[in-house]
This record gives C-alpha cells, sequence and structure tokens, in this order.
C-alpha cells in the first residue's frame, strides 16, 4: 500500500516524539519538530504540525520561552497505531 508525503512526513514526527517519550508532562519547542527533516520541508512540517495541534494529537504549553508541544497521552494508541501503518515499526 502506498502512502503520500505527507502521511510519511506526519508519521516521522510523531514517531520522533513517540521514541522520545515526549508525553504529557515532557515537552519540546515547536520549532525543534522541524529538527531532522531536510530544510525545504520547513514549511510543510509547520503545516502538519499544526494539524496535528487541530487533531488534538499534539497538545500546546504556552510558555515565557516559546511555543511546547507533546502528544496527548489519551491518544497515544491510535498514534502508535498510525506509526505502525505507515512505518511498520512498533512499540
Amino acid at each position: 500500500m502506498e502512502f503520500s508525503d505527507e502521511d510519511k512526513v506526519k508519521a516521522t514526527l510523531l514517531y520522533h516524539l513517540r521514541r522520545k517519550e515526549v508525553i504529557g508532562g515532557v515537552h519540546i519547542p515547536f520549532e525543534t519538530l522541524k529538527k531532522g527533516f531536510p530544510s525545504h520541508l520547513g514549511k510543510d512540517i509547520n503545516k502538519i504540525a499544526k494539524d496535528l495541534v487541530k487533531q488534538n494529537i499534539l497538545l500546546t504549553k504556552p510558555s515565557s520561552y516559546g511555543l511546547q508541544v507533546y502528544l496527548n497521552k489519551e491518544k497515544l494508541k491510535e498514534i502508535e497505531n498510525f506509526i505502525f501503518k505507515i512505518l511498520e515499526i512498533e512499540f
């Protein structure tokens, strides 16, 4: 089964966050999400991340030093299933 490039980027982004256990009380700066991806995908990463926030998969935490994001632990099973479906990596 073929998946779109956007799905692959979304799955990779979620995989990085899940692997580093950025869940619940642990959060990272929004701008850090672009790290590890080619620089020409910067705008796409921002668009995908904002879409994940709208879907309530990524949660935001405003702070004095910038916007922070983390995975919604209530949707962790859904996130892991999506990663497995696209990247075939199991947790």
